[in-house]
């Protein structure tokens, strides 16, 4: 139900324009499909924190057969990622998970993601390109 929410980015030129227009918060864009089970539990925990996040991040949706021009820039081949961008720039973090660009597990907990955005948002604010995630997911979560 999150996803119905969620802003959606229906073509490259809105996701270009979403990275692009924002000058002072972070880009938070799920890439997916909206009937996929991870998904939906996903958008629920985005959608939950969207509110409290909005004075530093804005959270937006797109789907990958919608929209696939981003699918093999961004290598989003699985069901649901996420990744964060900050003053045009893709932000990277580190998970523990071995895979910088993107978050690519669903997220059980609210405060987690809130943390991870918070997170991103003080490293690009400080100029880092790379920052590590409050929590390590190398044992948490299998691959």
């Amino acid at each position: 139900m999150g996803s119905i929410f969620l802003p959606h980015l229906p073509t490259g030129w809105h996701v270009d324009q979403a990275i692009l227009s924002e000058e002072s918060r972070v880009v938070v864009i799920r890439f997916g499909r909206d009937q996929d089970p991870d998904c939906m539990r996903m958008d629920e925990i985005l959608y939950s924190v969207a509110d409290k996040v909005r004075q530093f991040a804005v959270i937006y949706v797109c789907d990958i057969d919608q929209v696939p021009d981003f699918n093999q820039m961004y290598e989003l081949y699985d069901p649901m990622t996420i990744m964060f961008f900050y003053r045009n720039k893709h932000m990277l973090v580190d998970f523990g998970t071995g895979n910088n660009n993107k978050l690519n597990f669903v997220l059980e907990d609210k405060q987690e993601m809130i943390d991870i955005i918070e997170t991103v948002y003080r490293g690009a604010a400080k100029g880092k390109g790379l920052v590590i995630s409050p929590t390590d997911y190398s044992t948490k979560h299998k691959y």
